[in-house]
């Protein structure tokens, strides 16, 4: 088939590679003139592989009154008039409980062990160079009561024995011994050895390139906006852009936030809403005071993860809609978060600042597989954990688009409307 990519972004990208490898003819448009400038661009760098579980989890509910007071808070909230957020939140809210986190867990993990598979064999078999590393991951509670939350979610997560460890301060130290200024704040940490860290920008690059060459070669449109999905006796017919029309059997909407307005025009729904996220990249000075392995501050919502020769801070979710722009308030508390935990580790004077909004669905679960509509077909919704589960989903995209059981339970992310 002639298949359409919305979105160059690493689900995008990943989309095409497995499409093209099926013998499709792929065409990829962006409105970006480059690869990788949305969500993709400076995330936290983590390959998150064993801990998928969503934003929306039981404790989050407490929290919400004495985070709307602060100005630092791990997640904030900007009401809007935009039924879409209200819709939203509602449904996050109803989330934030065990069952719906368990369910969620359960689904998300064969498929994040399905994308490690399939990212070793992209890896391995392309050279691509990405930052990638084996360094494992610390998620690191301040709180007892989290952290004994943390331990049950553990005992009861499938396939996490033998896998991911609870330790106590003495023994995250021994793990991470750069933790020695977080050390009186901290309860405990769930350590996974087996996670990974990559530079997911480098990977999209990379994956451009690859796709540039030999047989089959993707046809890369950049810098055009889809304006618009033209149907034909209801089915997809083309997409109308600001440089004109683009033809084809079959189009694949992977534009993270961007794709409910899109969608909506030809009378597809689905839940997705931006989560705005920051990040600094700062380089390295004082390798010794950084941390090797990746680490997440459970209680701040910050996460830590040494790419290549700088350090990468990410975190927060800001729900203020479509907007954009750099926070001074939320650069400021990462940098000020950095200091406190790794003191001189990295220059923050000469870091990189960074916003971009994350597609999140309620529940943490992407939407993949075909729409209502014949012809549209949906990768879209992985929020925080788009690098993690890109390869996955897109091979599980690939498999139904040729009409193949997936490898893994899909079931779960087919889309509703």
């Amino acid at each position: 088939m002639d298949i359409t990519i919305v979105g160059g972004g690493i689900i995008g990208l990943t989309s095409a590679w497995y499409l093209r490898a099926d013998g499709h003819q792929v065409t990829l448009v962006d409105a970006c003139d480059r690869v990788g400038q949305g969500a993709s661009h400076a995330n936290g760098g983590q390959l998150s592989y064993r801990y998928v579980a969503p934003l929306a989890e039981p404790g989050v509910l407490a929290k919400i009154p004495g985070w709307m007071l602060r100005s630092d808070a791990p997640i904030r909230f900007k009401p809007a008039f935009d039924s879409r957020q209200w819709s939203w939140i509602g449904q996050f809210l109803r989330a934030c409980n065990g069952r719906d986190q368990a369910a969620s867990i359960a689904s998300l993990l064969p498929l994040s062990l399905y994308s490690r598979r399939l990212m070793d064999d992209l890896r391995k078999t392309t050279g691509f160079d990405f930052a990638w590393r084996r360094n494992g991951k610390l998620v690191l509670h301040r709180n007892p009561a989290s952290f004994a939350a943390a331990r049950r979610l553990l005992a009861s997560s499938p396939g996490a024995d033998g896998e991911q460890f609870a330790l106590d301060v003495r023994a995250c130290l021994d793990v991470e011994p750069a933790l020695e200024r977080m050390a009186p704040h901290l309860a405990g940490g769930i350590h996974t050895p087996s996670e990974e860290v990559g530079d997911c920008l480098a990977l999209c690059q990379a994956l451009e390139q690859g796709l540039r060459r030999g047989p089959g070669a993707v046809t890369f449109r950049m810098a055009e906006r889809v304006e618009r999905i033209e149907l034909a006796s209801g089915r997809y017919h083309a997409l109308q852009t600001d440089h004109g029309r683009i033809r084809g059997d079959a189009c694949v909407i992977a534009n993270g936030a961007d794709a409910t307005s899109l969608l909506h025009s030809v009378g597809v729904r689905v839940p997705i809403y931006p989560v705005k996220g920051y990040s600094i990249s700062a380089p390295l000075v004082a390798h010794r005071e950084a941390p090797e392995i990746s680490i997440t501050d459970f209680q701040r919502k910050v996460v830590y993860a040494r790419i290549g020769d700088h350090l990468r801070v990410a975190g927060m979710a800001d729900i203020v809609g479509h907007d954009r722009s750099i926070q001074r308030a939320r650069i400021d508390t990462l940098k000020r978060e950095t200091a406190a935990c790794f003191g001189m580790a990295a220059d923050l004077a000469q870091a990189r600042e960074w916003s971009g909004l994350r597609p999140a669905t309620p529940t943490g679960m992407p939407i993949i597989g075909a729409s209502k509509r014949t012809g549209i077909w949906l990768n879209l919704g992985h929020g925080a954990l788009g690098f993690t589960l890109a390869a996955g989903s897109a091979r599980v995209l690939a498999d139904r688009v040729g009409g193949r059981t997936a490898a893994i339970p899909d079931a779960p992310f087919s889309p509703s409307s």
